[in-house]
């Protein structure tokens, strides 16, 4: 062959090779977010996510599971960040080297949801009375039990209340092993009492007869961290991409944008981070 048409041929096939290649580029600037469900259950996600990739050209793929399946999800190299709410596992999940850094990026609180009846007499401020009024009238009680952040916050005020819920519990206790909402879905079939987070109750439409009927215990108080899963344990992990969606969490946009989400003009997230690192 000709040296000219050999290198025409040369040519053609590295401009096809780039042609080919670039889509291949384009589409690989995502990353993977397990995340709790509460962040997608309230439409948070589904507000936020829109924003970020307009500013940053990211797509974001989310895993939704309770907190300690969103860390398991992690410790297999299955996601790029992890974004929860239960600092005990965060810290637990840091110190096995799993992840990098912590940051807080915003709050909102637990409430206790129940009958606009209260069979159990537990309507006020104060948790710890009320889990204890469930319990010695045997009043339904719905329980995540999927190791979620929500369902750790329920057993940690059972124990502050003084009660060992798993020798304590018995019909009126129901586990489910399921999200928020499913959870809330069982608590209006049973006519019962569930732990929810204020914003899944928010943007919560089949609500039965049940509302609120404990909030504002500062033991109620819902803390959420983001963390970017350690790359050297998986290089697979996407550390730019990862990271930018932090930075942006924790930056004053993505603070005004978590701020700005509202339903019926109630804002469901409070941001607090410090852009420091915990």
């Amino acid at each position: 062959m000709p040296s000219r048409f050999l290198f025409l041929a040369l040519v053609l096939g590295v401009s096809a090779a780039v042609t080919n290649f670039t889509p291949a580029v384009a589409q690989d600037r995502s990353i993977v977010v397990a995340s709790t469900t509460s962040t997608q259950d309230s439409g948070l996600f589904g507000y936020l996510l829109p924003l970020f990739k307009a500013k940053a050209g990211i797509d974001v793929k989310v895993i939704a599971q309770g907190t300690g399946q969103a860390l398991d999800t992690a410790r297999r190299g299955d996601a790029d960040v992890v974004f929860v709410h239960a600092k005990p596992q965060e810290e637990k999940f840091l110190a096995e080297g799993f992840g990098m850094k912590r940051f807080d990026v915003m709050y909102n609180d637990f409430v206790l949801i129940g009958p606009k009846s209260d069979p159990a007499g537990v309507r006020g401020k104060d948790i710890e009375t009320a889990l204890k009024a469930i319990q010695s009238k045997a009043a339904p009680f719905v329980s995540r039990g999927d190791k979620s952040g929500t369902h750790s916050a329920e057993l940690a005020l059972w124990k502050q209340a003084g009660i060992d819920i798993a020798t304590a519990k018995g019909p009126w206790y129901r586990e489910i092993g399921q999200g928020m909402g499913a959870a809330l879905n069982t608590a209006a079939a049973m006519n019962g009492y569930v732990l929810a987070d204020r914003g899944t109750w928010i943007s919560f439409k089949n609500r039965g007869d049940l509302e609120i009927v404990v909030e504002g215990d500062k033991r109620l108080f819902n803390q959420y961290g983001v963390m970017l899963v350690n790359p050297e344990k998986f290089p697979s992990v996407k550390k730019e991409l990862g990271q930018s969606f932090i930075d942006w969490l924790i930056s004053a946009e993505g603070q005004a944008a978590i701020a700005g989400y509202k339903i019926d003009g109630q804002q469901l997230f409070f941001p607090n981070a410090e852009k420091k690192a915990s």
